[in-house]
């Protein structure tokens, strides 16, 4: 159970790291790189950006509660 949760977060973190640096910062950011910079003209989100932003939200949910697993099991 330990190993499982331990590879579950590896994975996460790992994840996080890329879907972070692929976000659109103020200068761009490693988004344009992989055609993440195309925006609407009315300035609100592509549908690129939405789904990469849930998918972000999704990974750090399942990377915190991996965390608190781990831990909780750590701790018995």
């Amino acid at each position: 159970m330990k190993v499982g949760i331990s590879i579950v977060l590896i994975i996460t973190s790992l994840l996080m790291i890329v879907l972070v640096l692929l976000h659109r910062g103020k200068g761009g950011g490693l988004s344009d790189l992989f055609g993440g910079g195309v925006t609407s003209s009315l300035g609100s989100s592509s549908v690129v950006e939405r789904n990469l932003d849930r998918l972000t939200v999704f990974t750090g949910v399942v990377w915190f509660i991996s965390i608190v697993a781990l831990g909780l099991l750590l701790n018995r």
